[in-house]
């Protein structure tokens, strides 16, 4: 199959045509023999790169998450890198005065709190504001383009982890949502996507002849990135979601927690494609540093059948009946927010987890997801 850079190089090069280009991406940025776009561009005649903007963890993915960035100039290329994760999420007007168009080459993960999409939809903003041509290099969603799971995010809980109406699991390629952000959600900006070649939209990402490279530190392969729209969730309470360990978001646990009871308890569900096994870790950072927690590690039996937005609220609702007075959410800022409600995008959704309801919220979903579904149709690029 040929990517989106692929096909850019070899079909589109004229797009850029006496004009300074500034390039969005980072280590993900590669093509098939794993050059990165940014040495592709440079060496290249006829793209003059004037800029690079670095998303989430970074433009070699050095960066923890949540860790802001500085600008600075890239040692390789000697190329300024301008971050749009430091102290703006979108380009500034002295970000984007070097430039004409503005090229996206980004990996994204296939999960709406994922904020390299969100980084894309500043960036078009942006573009449309200073007038600047936008491009899409696209990529596969690595847990196919087939399945949707959750609720649209509510207004009054948009953030850069759910920034537009769109579900857990978008079942969308970068390319499609920046066509969708155009045409639904009112950023008018020039925007032209360059196709992939040969995906089909069943794929997962291992199904591709494409190598696998983490998009940041925790996106560690498919099993992650298919539960992550269930598991993502567990961010929100004050259990470890496995940051810190060789799985996170495989890992769920706490020093509070019996291992064997929990995987006992989640097993009886017999979840569809899932299965438990107690487990111990100790993180090396973020929640419960250091602590010895017990917990569970969530096996994927069966991908095409797991439903993992149910699997991560099954997960939370068990713990929440197993362990009533250590169970919690969590809340940050001054105005005390809860990090599972923008996850959520809804604030109704801690309280089916606490009353064990949760069943309740994954029909209601069904419903949202099937809007999205027709929503989205037109802006489709693989049938």
């Amino acid at each position: 199959m040929e990517i989106g850079l692929d096909r850019f190089l070899k079909n589109s090069v004229n797009l850029c045509k006496g004009k300074r280009v500034g390039v969005v991406t980072n280590m993900t940025g590669v093509n098939q023999r794993l050059t990165p776009t940014i040495d592709l561009f440079h060496a290249h005649p006829d793209i003059h790169v004037t800029a690079l903007y670095g998303p989430e963890h970074g433009i070699r993915g050095s960066a923890k998450e949540g860790e802001k960035i500085d600008s600075f100039v890239d040692p390789y290329t000697k190329i300024p890198v301008h971050s749009l994760y430091g102290t703006t999420k979108k380009p500034t007007k002295e970000m984007l005065e070097n430039v004409d168009m503005i090229v996206f080459d980004l990996q994204d993960i296939g999960a709406r709190y994922y904020t390299f999409i969100y980084t894309m939809a500043y960036v078009m903003e942006a573009c449309a504001e200073f007038g600047k041509q936008f491009v899409v290099l696209d990529r596969p969603n690595p847990i196919t383009g087939t399945v949707m799971e959750g609720n649209l995010v509510e207004k009054n809980v948009r953030s850069f982890v759910g920034l537009y109406p769109i579900p857990n699991r978008h079942g969308m390629t970068v390319g499609e949502l920046a066509l969708m952000y155009k045409h639904e959600f009112g950023i008018n900006c020039e925007v032209t996507v360059i196709p992939m070649e040969g995906w089909r939209r069943v794929m997962f990402y291992d199904e591709t002849d494409l190598f696998w490279i983490p998009p940041s530190p925790n996106t560690t392969g498919m099993d992650m990135c298919t539960l992550y729209p269930g598991t993502c969730l567990v961010e929100g309470t004050n259990l470890s979601e496995g940051r810190g360990t060789t799985k996170p978001f495989e890992y769920v646990g706490s020093p509070y927690i019996d291992g064997y009871r929990l995987a006992k308890y989640f097993n009886e569900k017999k979840l569809p494609g899932v299965i438990a096994r107690p487990i111990s870790f100790v993180p090396t950072y973020q929640k419960h540093k250091e602590k010895v927690c017990e917990g569970i590690q969530l096996h994927v039996t069966d991908r095409r059948k797991i439903h993992s937005l149910k699997t991560g609220l099954t997960l939370l609702e068990t713990i929440a009946e197993m362990y009533p007075h250590d169970f919690e959410f969590l809340q940050f800022g001054e105005k005390k927010t809860y990090m599972f409600d923008l996850l959520a995008g809804t604030k109704d959704l801690k309280k089916l987890v606490l009353n064990g309801k949760t069943s309740h919220f994954i029909e209601s979903c069904e419903v949202e997801t099937e809007a999205f579904k027709k929503q989205r149709e037109p802006y489709l690029l693989y049938k």
